[in-house]
């Protein structure tokens, strides 16, 4: 008896680079067109909000130079922090910190081939772009969670495109999948076609495995798409909502942070850690990384979100309390 394979196999058709093949264009890569179509949508979310009056204060008024120098600021600080988080956190080769000044060399050591800055880490592009946020705000003495609040409400709309980004390139996808929207990713592990489970899980998946295959590419959670939904869309139209009805400055900025943190936390169960730093803390230590046997097994990313999530609770906490006692507290609805 036949049937429909219960998958999808990663189209043939996407590649990394805009133009492949073609000399100077295939430089090109939709991964960073990605980043810049996030800019762009996190700059008209923030002047809308600015049209709105999040950002006014009474003693000025802000204006589209003030946004572009900001979210300016935040991408120099958010570019430079992810990048040196990427290397000095998920590369386990000792590469960079032994050689840091090859950070941001956008050329590959052995082939001297154009890469661009290939591994951003999203949490050091936190830090970094918060960082940058504190500084301009200081720097143009503006109030600070004022106008973190406004930039927390842009931000996932951005990031929508961040992960769409990671999908193009065919990385960080998921772990295994019977699920019909389960997806063969090209460079994912295989596994040998000889092992019991994995003919079980092939065919509880649908995938005929022809006579003579070794090595069997199963399919995977998609879950840059999840992220790209959950993180970039949900967060985004949640906070969207909220943001003319914050009762005080700080609070979209927890709620954005925690929010994050909980919901990339979760996804985290369903995509694949990588694979040379595998669990950071493990129920059992010989886990595979490839499916999820414990919810006491955690990665990386999970670590990090963790401490977001509490980074959220205590900055949403804190500014309210220091509102509550300077009498700072907003009225209970922001008109336009």
């Amino acid at each position: 008896m036949s049937f429909l394979p219960l998958y999808v196999t990663y189209p043939s058709w996407i590649h990394p680079e805009i133009f492949p093949g073609i000399p100077v264009l295939g430089l090109l890569r939709w991964y960073g067109l990605m980043y810049i179509c996030a800019f762009v949508t996190a700059f008209f979310v923030l002047r809308r909000e600015m049209h709105e009056g999040a950002l006014n204060d009474g003693s000025f008024t802000a204006t589209e130079d003030d946004i572009f120098s900001f979210i300016a600021c935040g991408i120099i600080f958010l570019l430079i922090g992810a990048r040196i988080f990427s290397t000095l956190v998920y590369d386990t080769s000792g590469l960079y910190r032994h050689k840091p000044w090859l950070i941001f060399w956008p050329f590959d050591t052995a082939t001297h081939q154009f890469t661009g800055l290939a591994g951003m880490s999203y949490h050091g592009g936190f830090i970094g772009g918060l960082f940058g946020m504190f500084f301009w705000c200081w720097r143009h003495k503006r109030p600070c969670f004022k106008w973190i609040d406004a930039m927390g409400v842009a931000i996932p709309a951005g990031y929508t495109f961040g992960r769409l980004g990671n999908f193009l390139n065919g990385e960080l996808y998921g772990r295994i999948t019977t699920m019909p929207w389960g997806m063969v990713f090209p460079d994912a592990e295989k596994f040998s076609a000889g092992l019991d489970w994995v003919q079980k899980f092939a065919a509880q998946a649908g995938m005929t495995i022809q006579s003579g295959t070794n090595l069997v590419n199963l399919p995977r959670h998609p879950s840059q798409l999840y992220e790209a939904f959950f993180e970039g869309f949900v967060l985004w139209l949640i906070l969207w909502l909220l943001r003319k009805h914050k009762k005080w400055d700080g609070e979209l900025s927890g709620i954005y942070i925690a929010g994050y943190g909980l919901i990339r936390f979760v996804i985290e169960y369903f995509r694949e850690p990588d694979a040379d730093i595998g669990y950071r803390i493990a129920k059992d230590t010989n886990a595979p990384i490839y499916i999820n046997t414990s919810l006491l097994n955690f990665s990386t990313g999970q670590v990090l979100c963790f401490g977001m999530i509490l980074a959220g609770i205590g900055i949403a906490a804190g500014t309210f309390i220091y509102a509550k006692k300077t009498n700072r507290m907003l009225p209970k609805k922001r008109t336009a």
